[in-house]
């Protein structure tokens, strides 16, 4: 077997509502992001959407560069973005356990839950009753 043939990686998922994003990352020359196989440009519309999942690697402000893989499925584009953000803070924890402290402080380790509530019998929408009438 060759020495160092195989390159390793870190894997961590990350969850937001019902986005779920599975992250790996390798050490390279320079970062990279890819989501379900495509650029994280032609993948997020919007500019905002990818400073969202790139937050935590600009927090960060590590030396090191990685070449970042997510698998992303569920939820809007939102969701999945912020759910892609939770699995790279995870990764950047598990490499360097020091950027706990910063990255925990900036809000992306935690997973936020939230998700639409289920429409309940007899009734309209989830809480929504229909119109009551006395007679």
């Amino acid at each position: 077997m060759a020495t160092e043939a195989v390159k390793r990686y870190i894997e961590a998922v990350g969850r937001r509502k019902t986005a779920i994003a599975r992250v790996r990352a390798t050490e390279s020359t320079r970062n990279s992001l890819s989501v379900n196989e495509k650029d994280i440009q032609a993948y997020f519309p919007t500019e905002a959407l990818r400073l969202t999942a790139s937050d935590a690697i600009t927090k960060a402000k590590t030396a090191a560069k990685f070449k970042i893989t997510a698998k992303v499925v569920g939820g809007g584009v939102s969701a999945q973005a912020e759910a892609l953000r939770h699995g790279i803070a995870r990764i950047l924890i598990i490499y360097d356990s020091e950027l706990r402290k910063k990255l925990k402080k900036a809000g992306f380790l935690k997973r936020d839950p939230r998700a639409k509530e289920r429409r309940k019998f007899g009734l309209k929408k989830a809480r929504k009753a229909p119109q009551w009438s006395k007679r």
